[in-house]
């Protein structure tokens, strides 16, 4: 019953994602399954317990972010039950998560991205014209996975040349669009209204039976793509949200707007791409300055 308040709690007051909810949800599922087994419930769980289900995380190999989630997770329900008064002292506030290694942002330089958009690898097909459209709608704009297959299509504003998000938490923001993704779009639309996919008011992005985009479809078309121009293990729609966001820094702009366009919730998440930016400075003044 407490688990369920608390992912209502989540979905109506702090409006999560159904996607984070079912994160959520499962994270604590497995802490309950762990405190069964040693006769213990979420009431009379302590913080010698909760450390002994990292160490059994640790054990099983599981990453140390992915860890520090489900701890996360742990934290925000005994934070809840401890506001409703179910519990009367938060035991996760003296566990200490382990520690992460930080990992400076993969992305695909500029100069790259030009190639690749200015290359004849899309073909003259509906498939053709949508693949390209996703690569430049992700690096043009910074947008998630997520974000990119809910598009309605009326969220593509051509008039104003920008085009509306919902983010995380349903919060939206307004992205403007360069002329070659907006000439992109304009292209898709019409060909996609040829192709008789959907209504007006349907999702934006489809697959070449007019059905709503996938994860996974999207995943392949920017992996397919991607390999042509890096040689980079990683090639997931999130790189280009990091190519996005580097090239933005690179040339002068301000981490404020960086943040606003990229829909998050703090300065803190943003500023990891300082970093990349910094490495550029580093190599830039190996190169130029006489003393370097």
């Amino acid at each position: 019953m407490v688990l369920e308040d608390f992912l209502k709690y989540l979905q109506y007051e702090k409006r999560y994602s159904k996607h984070t909810l079912i994160a959520y949800e499962n994270d604590i599922l497995q802490f309950q399954d762990f405190i069964q087994q040693i006769d213990k419930t979420f009431a009379t769980a302590s913080h010698k317990d909760i450390r002994l289900w990292i160490i059994a995380l640790m054990d099983k190999q599981i990453e140390p972010r992915s860890v520090n989630r489900k701890v996360s997770s742990i934290r925000s329900f005994y934070k809840f039950a401890l506001k409703e008064g179910i519990i009367n002292e938060n035991p996760v506030v003296k566990v200490v998560s382990p520690k992460v290694a930080k990992k400076l942002p993969v992305f695909i330089t500029e100069q790259k991205m030009d190639i690749l958009l200015d290359s004849e690898a899309f073909e003259d097909s509906f498939e053709g014209v949508r693949d390209r459209l996703v690569i430049e709608l992700l690096f043009a704009t910074g947008i998630r996975l997520n974000e990119l297959i809910t598009l309605k299509q009326t969220d593509f504003l051509p008039a104003e040349k920008t085009i509306k998000v919902l983010g995380k938490r349903n919060k939206e923001r307004i992205i403007p669009l360069n002329l070659s993704v907006l000439n992109q779009l304009i292209a898709y639309v019409g060909i996609k209204k040829e192709q008789g996919f959907g209504l007006a008011d349907g999702v934006l992005i489809v697959t070449a039976k007019g059905k709503p985009a996938y994860p996974k479809l999207v995943y392949r078309i920017v992996n397919r793509y991607l390999q042509l121009i890096s040689t980079q293990t990683k090639k997931s729609p999130h790189i280009l949200r990091h190519s996005f966001a580097t090239s933005l820094l690179n040339n002068g702009a301000d981490i404020n707007a960086i943040k606003d366009l990229l829909g998050h919730a703090s300065l803190a998440a943003t500023q990891v791409y300082t970093h990349n930016s910094i490495e550029r400075l580093k190599t830039i003044y190996k190169q130029a300055h006489p003393k370097a």
